[in-house]
């Protein structure tokens, strides 16, 4: 059960933002620190231009869940 809440949890979030974050430990995995967080930091410059942002910020200003696309 407790599995289950984790992956609901996992599934509520922004799509987007969970290939990113599977997308930067895996590289982060196999390159130096320094590659790393060069890696992450264009992820995040990304993160920053997409509709899922604009979206977390409307449903908490609405108090409201967020809907992401798919």
């Amino acid at each position: 059960m407790e599995v289950r809440k984790i992956a609901q949890t996992i599934a509520a979030k922004s799509p987007l933002a969970i290939r990113g974050s599977k997308e930067v430990l895996n590289f982060s995995r196999d390159h130096s620190v320094a590659d790393g967080l060069n890696y992450v930091a264009g992820w995040n410059a990304a993160m920053l231009l997409s509709a899922d942002l604009g979206e977390c910020i409307a449903a908490q200003r609405e108090k409201r869940r967020p809907n992401f696309a798919d």
